[in-house]
């Protein structure tokens, strides 16, 4: 016969590691000083810039 398994303790450990992995999104996010947030936001506008400047017109 197979382990005998808690499904509670099983289930409490799988939502716990879910909450982790979206607060560790949530600090890359938002865990930022507003210089890092311009430079990411000027680096997005150069690229979708660039991108519309790369546009074929049909």
């Amino acid at each position: 016969m197979g382990d005998v398994i808690n499904l509670n303790r099983f289930r409490k450990g799988r939502d716990k590691a879910a909450r982790a992995q979206d607060a560790d999104a949530n600090r890359r996010k938002f865990g930022r000083t507003k210089a890092e947030k311009a430079v990411e936001e000027s680096e997005e506008a150069r690229r979708k810039a660039l991108l519309d400047g790369a546009k074929r017109e049909d």
